[in-house]
């Protein structure tokens, strides 16, 4: 046995995609066209799987606004938050997204990973208890890792096994941090958010929801998941990330709490990485302004996710439990997956290749996410490309 005898399977996968022609699923994108158009080996190529919800990576006033920012306070800021990389529009963007979630107080991290690892390893310690929807997100599993907290995973998306978890815990279930998503991000479900906020309520624990895929998608103002639902209230942490629907990267954690501006000064991730670049910031403030100003991008966000996945169910495809801009079409194995998905390339649509153990049950994923910004004849031949290859 050596270290490297672990990576063994791995690397099987990897001669799997090297037969097919790839040296990697991490596609290189030679040339952006577009939000949704790409130059990907040499071809022109359909990007269907970017997580750019609102198709706002290339918008005009998004790229100025972080040139501007460029060219007046330099290309970063080469310290962490607490020593000198806090800036003026660092703080400005914390009172942005306070604002938009009409929250106390926000804390902005370089990203939403870190953001993850950040506050569960720090609101969770010795003595308490983290409960877990099973499909969480590995950014979530592994602030779990770093928590000294007792951890207890529930069934996914069941209220009903949450709370039997919950039961047994007694007095210990008011020190409890229950952590669920907005939107799933391999097959697009919702989490019964309303249900799950009830049983929080009712035994007296904390709740945080992670909306990385559901901000700028749900909600009558784009905030996520517990606005659509109405429970905004009854949740005491939302932790998002900049990476989708705003077009960057970083991540935040928002809370009606006060605490949450003593928490920042022991959260060992926010303390001991850099803040993020002046032009991220002033691009997702931007980008902020735009999601609040033009609910259309959203509505065209649904019109393209409902007609994806209303066509993928017309041609008795395995997709998610509910339409979703996170369209997935379900694979009996990796090498079934790693074939069609080679198939889509040649026909120049580009989608996520999801293999075991990123998938919820074992199998293998081909990963659409739709974007605000691709048009009717795109989306059509997205369609016709999935009808020929699945």
């Amino acid at each position: 046995m050596t270290l490297f005898a672990k990576f063994e399977a791995l690397a099987a996968t990897r001669q799997a995609l090297a037969e097919c022609g790839l040296k990697s699923v991490n596609v290189v994108m030679e040339k952006l066209i577009s939000p949704t158009e790409a130059i990907v080996n040499g071809r022109p190529m359909i990007l269907a799987g970017t997580n750019n919800y609102l198709g706002l990576t290339l918008n005009a006033d998004c790229v100025e606004a972080a040139c501007q920012a460029l060219q007046t306070e330099g290309t970063g800021t080469t310290g962490s938050r607490v020593a000198n990389g806090t800036y003026a529009d660092h703080v400005a963007l914390e009172n942005d997204l306070s604002d938009f979630f009409d929250c106390t107080s926000v804390i902005v991290f370089s990203t939403g990973y870190v953001a993850n690892l950040g506050m569960i390893s720090t609101l969770a310690g010795s003595g308490d208890t983290i409960m877990i929807d099973a499909d969480c997100h590995a950014s979530i599993y592994d602030g779990c890792k770093l928590s000294t907290a007792d951890i207890i995973r529930f069934r996914h998306n069941d209220p009903v096994d949450l709370e039997k978890r919950l039961k047994r815990l007694k007095e210990r279930a008011a020190n409890t941090l229950i952590i669920v998503e907005g939107l799933y991000s391999m097959l697009g479900d919702r989490a019964p958010l309303a249900e799950i906020a009830a049983v929080k309520k009712r035994y007296g624990a904390y709740l945080l929801v992670d909306e990385a895929h559901s901000l700028g998608v749900l909600g009558a103002n784009g905030r996520g998941l517990a606005e659509e639902t109405g429970v905004e209230q009854d949740v005491d942490f939302i932790v998002g990330t900049f990476s989708k629907s705003l077009g960057a990267i970083g991540g935040y954690c928002a809370s009606k709490h006060k605490e949450l501006d003593t928490i920042r000064y022991a959260n060992r991730p926010y303390i001991f990485t850099a803040s993020p670049s002046p032009s991220i910031i002033a691009s997702t403030r931007k980008a902020l302004s735009i999601l609040r100003s033009q609910p259309e991008l959203r509505h065209r966000l649904w019109e393209n996710a409902n007609r994806l996945y209303r066509h993928f169910k017309s041609l008795g495809l395995r997709v998610g439990p509910e339409s979703s801009p996170i369209v997935a079409v379900r694979l009996a194995s990796k090498e079934e997956a790693i074939q069609k998905w080679c198939r889509l390339l040649e026909q120049g649509i580009y989608v996520n290749l999801v293999l075991p153990p990123a998938t919820p049950d074992g199998g293998a994923l081909l990963r659409c996410s739709m974007s605000a910004d691709h048009r009717p004849e795109q989306v059509d031949r997205i369609m016709d490309a999935f009808a020929d290859v699945v």
